[in-house]
């Protein structure tokens, strides 16, 4: 069902490469996915020597996509964690540095919970748009246009219809974001290699969902991110060849709504 398949995940999210660039291209090795922290603490990924080449085959749709979708309907309280001064001022750096990036283009390669690898391209216009484009034999590219989200089947002709504010794109792809105010942080570290922060999302009825997003520590280049889905399924997103200077084409972001509605 494909409820079920987005709900086991695709983001952040883009989740959060939305928020990332260099003003060159470069390109970025795919780090190992790293084990996903259960006690807060965020261990520092392992890298490989490059991109590995999409898979001949498309992954199983369970822990597919790149960002999670979350019933925001019952809402579980929130945890407070105390961070040190050092903290606070690398998640304001974060902060800035996402809130500054407004277009973004590059390519990336996804790890699924099974070991599957795909790749592709994405496109970020802040507010609220952006385009994930698997490459082939993956029939799958992914939209947002600021209110919705729609995952496009392009062999089927078909396509599933969610609201951008079930996803945690509503925090990526805002104008302006406040880490620490707007989400739920439950660690950031850092080491000479990488910054990482660790977001918590927490609903009574589906469960918990975490998003550890990695930077580089010299100038908080977006590296990668995993979503672990409340099944404990991590989804890996490395990103490479980051453009923030080029203006992607606007028509990239457009949702055909009468696709759900059974016309033509």
């Amino acid at each position: 069902m494909a409820g079920r398949r987005a709900t086991t995940m695709l983001a952040a999210t883009l989740c959060t490469a939305l928020a990332l660039a260099s003003a060159s291209a470069e390109n970025v090795p795919l780090p190992t996915p790293a084990p996903q922290p259960k006690s807060g603490s965020a261990p520092p990924p392992a890298a490989n020597p490059g991109p590995p080449p999409a898979s001949d085959a498309a992954p199983s749709r369970p822990g597919f996509f790149p960002f999670s979708f979350m019933d925001k309907g019952n809402p579980a309280p929130q945890t407070t964690t105390a961070f040190d001064a050092k903290q606070r001022a690398i998640l304001d750096r974060i902060s800035l540095y996402l809130s500054s990036v407004q277009t973004m283009v590059g390519n990336f390669v996804q790890i699924g919970p099974d070991g599957g690898r795909t790749q592709g391209t994405f496109y970020i216009q802040k507010p609220g748009k952006v385009r994930f484009e698997y490459n082939p034999p993956t029939p799958i590219d992914i939209i947002a246009d600021g209110s919705s989200v729609v995952v496009r089947d392009r062999n089927l002709a078909t396509q599933d219809l969610y609201p951008l504010s079930q996803t945690p794109l509503r925090y990526l792809l805002a104008d302006r974001i406040d880490v620490l105010r707007d989400t739920d942080v439950i660690s950031v570290s850092s080491d000479d290699t990488f910054v990482t922060v660790v977001i918590e999302e927490k609903q009574l009825v589906v469960g918990t969902s975490r998003l550890m997003i990695m930077f580089d520590a010299k100038d908080l280049a977006l590296k990668q991110w995993t979503v672990t889905d409340p099944q404990g399924l991590d989804t890996t997103v490395a990103v490479f060849n980051l453009d923030a200077t080029k203006k992607p084409d606007p028509n990239l972001f457009v949702i055909n709504y009468q696709r759900n509605t059974g016309a033509n």
